[in-house]
């Protein structure tokens, strides 16, 4: 797959690194621009970003493998990323998981066939309090159980929820 970063980003990334002090610092939000823009972060615009920024493509890729919020891959209409760290693992976040392996009929890292979901899970979501939490796109769901995972599949099905868009 080729991808070349539009004239429209390359004007919103002189916008981005006007505002900070080194172009280096406008890496993360020039990432986030990037995946609204493919849905994804894919490896052609990760090299095309590092020579826009004069930065080495590791710098980049590194960057990009490290932040859970960055995909490396196409997903679903809505990617529900459960946080399976302490707190939600004892709050009941690995039967949330299988509840959602059932109910989307795929398992984690898959995107279902209609490409409305894409489950993960990820280390921490920075919500311990709230436990147990999942990320749907940029929007949180906390102190979940079965019953709220259902309602919220149900109101995504029909788009009566729409969490921090993509």
């Amino acid at each position: 797959m080729s991808f070349k970063i539009t004239e429209e980003f390359r004007a919103k990334a002189d916008k981005l690194r006007a505002r900070y002090p080194r172009p280096d610092a406008a890496l993360i939000p020039l990432l986030h621009e990037l995946q609204r823009e493919a849905g994804y972060v894919p490896e052609e615009g990760m090299d095309e970003l590092a020579r826009l920024l004069g930065l080495p493509y590791s710098r980049v890729k590194a960057v990009v493998t490290f932040y859970t919020m960055f995909d490396r891959e196409p997903v679903g209409k809505y990617h529900l990323q459960l946080c399976r760290n302490i707190s939600c693992h004892m709050a009941g976040a690995p039967d949330l998981l299988a509840h959602l392996k059932r109910a989307l009929g795929i398992d984690e890292g898959e995107t279902t066939k209609d490409g409305l979901f894409t489950l993960s899970t990820v280390e921490c979501l920075g919500a311990c309090g709230s436990a147990p939490v999942m990320q749907v796109n940029d929007g949180y769901f906390e102190k979940l159980d079965t019953a709220k995972l259902d309602a919220l599949l149900d109101d995504l099905r029909h788009g009566r929820v729409v969490p921090g868009g993509r």
